[in-house]
């Protein structure tokens, strides 16, 4: 999870994973825990090795801006507590809702139109972890054809 985290937010330095960390385990601190602390420099340095160079971002289909579009809605309507079963359920559901033939198709879409790569968490766990606003804010540059061209320098 700790790479997922990192490729999305294109971390550079373990600060940034620790802010989300925070956030899942508030009692966590780098000196508190420092196995966590040294998997956090891990995540980095294999996302700055070997992802960051092979991510590819791709604009979404048609169907698939739609499913995000609702995506973007269902977020919207999510308490911050939302246990992560039904954020899964609820992504889980705009996929059948938007008629993709194999649900694995809409998960694809997600990583690669979201996170520059073909595969990735069980996204209810990743946008528990990532934050529900932060996902959203995610889901709204890929529509916005922002992440497109984001690591085009």
């Amino acid at each position: 999870m700790l790479l997922n985290l990192a490729s999305v937010v294109n971390a550079e330095e373990k600060s940034v994973l620790w802010g989300f960390i925070s956030r899942y385990l508030p009692d966590a601190t780098p000196e508190n825990a420092p196995l966590l602390d040294q998997m956090t420099d891990f995540a980095v340095n294999y996302y700055q090795d070997f992802i960051r160079p092979s991510k590819a971002y791709r604009a979404p289909t048609d169907q698939e801006r739609a499913a995000l579009t609702d995506m973007v809605t269902m977020l919207d309507g999510l308490a911050k507590d939302t246990p992560v079963d039904e954020i899964q359920t609820a992504i889980f559901t705009i996929g059948k809702e938007h008629n993709f033939e194999n649900l694995r198709d809409w998960f694809k879409a997600l990583y690669q139109t979201l996170l520059g790569q073909d595969q990735g968490p069980r996204f209810g766990s990743f946008v528990e972890l990532y934050g529900i606003d932060e996902t959203k804010s995610l889901v709204e540059k890929a529509l916005a054809g922002e992440l497109v061209s984001e690591l085009v320098s």
